[in-house]
């Protein structure tokens, strides 16, 4: 015979305020000109799956996306804004016509599925190589400055995947100005291929995070010294995308620690909230901020770069994204504590296509095939198992 037990009055005061906050993730947010319908974000996600020839996306890219359109919003993997912004082998463009049509197979396939997509515009600055460049050139970025590690350059070298980085030059005066068309042209080219907004990439030590940083930042005319002269390039870039598209449409992305390359700032408790405050009063959408995921602590708990966050969000008046290694109880509290509207998964979108079901329910959710994350094709990209899925072909927890 079945048993059947009552939960004690704690049990059940808990079990509801779990539900409770699960429900709070599920709250509609308006960010700018648009109105999400939940605060399960996907993050930005390199999987090197652009076709080879030309940095396009394909037909598995249109499958991939749509599986995932429950989320709030999906920010597209970073997408360079010309070649000389290319770092990755397969990683897709926005600059050619090609790669605009190539990305209106994805955004159609979203908007059918019912969601929405932000094209997440990108140039690495130095963390590249050669082989990318127009030219076979150095790279470029705001100072002469070697990364730290090696460019992944796939199959396009013969010692490869990996190879050293070489030493990048620093950008004159005109490049710079030539490097802010090359946003304002990418931002035309993600309307035309049916994105709903932009997010600009000014993360993870790439090329206007080298200008901000002052481990890498050398310069000494108007883009470097100062802090406000390091940040003046993420301001001229802002300008020009809101020029293309209306501000409410238009996020950015930024990490007060960590990053490519091995850059740094020597006071990022100062600079990365004086960039929140630059962002500030522009009707931007959103602030999408990185956490520092390797300093310390447990439970979503990061105490120096988590004090970052909290001043960047003071300085910020819009909608403000949470990313980085938390999980759906730390989001509930997060967005409980107002330390955050929204919050941006990365990995568990990998191999939860539909992760805002999963965490409504409470799980299960599938393990990640680490091995797949980069570079292949429809295996560990297209088909982990959604609820319900019969004979699962990749394990759940």
């Amino acid at each position: 015979m079945q048993q059947f037990h009552l939960a004690s009055k704690d049990q059940t005061m808990a079990r509801s305020d779990n539900i409770s906050g699960i429900q709070t993730l599920f709250q509609p947010i308006t960010a700018g000109d648009i109105t999400f319908p939940n605060r399960v974000w996907m993050a930005p996600l390199t999987r090197s799956r652009s076709a080879a020839d030309g940095n396009e996306q394909t037909a598995l890219h249109a499958l991939y996306y749509a599986q995932r359109a429950g989320a709030g919003l999906i920010v597209s993997e970073a997408t360079q804004i010309s070649q000389q912004g290319q770092g990755y082998a397969w990683t897709p463009g926005i600059h050619s016509d090609a790669q605009v049509d190539s990305w209106k197979l994805v955004t159609d396939a979203v908007h059918d599925a019912g969601g929405r997509i932000f094209c997440q515009l990108w140039h690495v600055g130095a963390v590249s190589h050669p082989v990318f460049q127009p030219g076979g050139k150095a790279p470029v970025s705001s100072s002469a400055w070697t990364p730290k590690g090696e460019a992944f350059v796939g199959d396009l070298l013969p010692d490869g995947p990996t190879v050293p980085h070489e030493e990048a030059r620093a950008l004159t005066r005109d490049e710079i100005d030539s490097v802010i068309e090359d946003y304002r042209h990418a931002a035309r080219h993600a309307a035309k291929a049916g994105f709903d907004g932009v997010e600009l990439h000014a993360a993870n030590g790439y090329l206007i995070d080298q200008f901000m940083r002052s481990g890498v930042n050398s310069r000494t005319d108007e883009f470097g010294g100062s802090l406000e002269n390091r940040l003046r390039l993420l301001g001229m870039v802002i300008e020009a995308l809101s020029e293309e598209l209306p501000a409410g449409r238009i996020g950015v992305r930024l990490t007060p620690i960590g990053g490519a390359g091995g850059s740094h700032d020597e006071k990022p408790e100062e600079t990365y909230p004086a960039a929140a405050k630059l962002l500030s009063g522009r009707g931007l959408a959103y602030l999408h901020v990185v956490r520092a995921t390797d300093h310390g602590g447990a439970d979503g708990e990061r105490s120096d770069g988590d004090a970052i966050l909290k001043d960047m969000r003071a300085n910020f008046d819009g909608a403000f994204i949470a990313n980085g290694n938390l999980s759906p109880e730390d989001a509930i509290r997060w967005i409980a504590e107002d330390r955050a509207d929204a919050v941006a998964f990365g990995r568990q979108f990998i191999s939860n296509p539909d992760l805002p079901a999963r965490i409504a329910q409470g799980g299960p959710y599938n393990e990640p095939d680490y091995d797949t994350f980069y570079g292949g094709g429809a295996h560990g990209y297209v088909d982990y198992p959604a609820l319900g899925a019969v004979n699962d072909p990749l394990p759940v927890k």
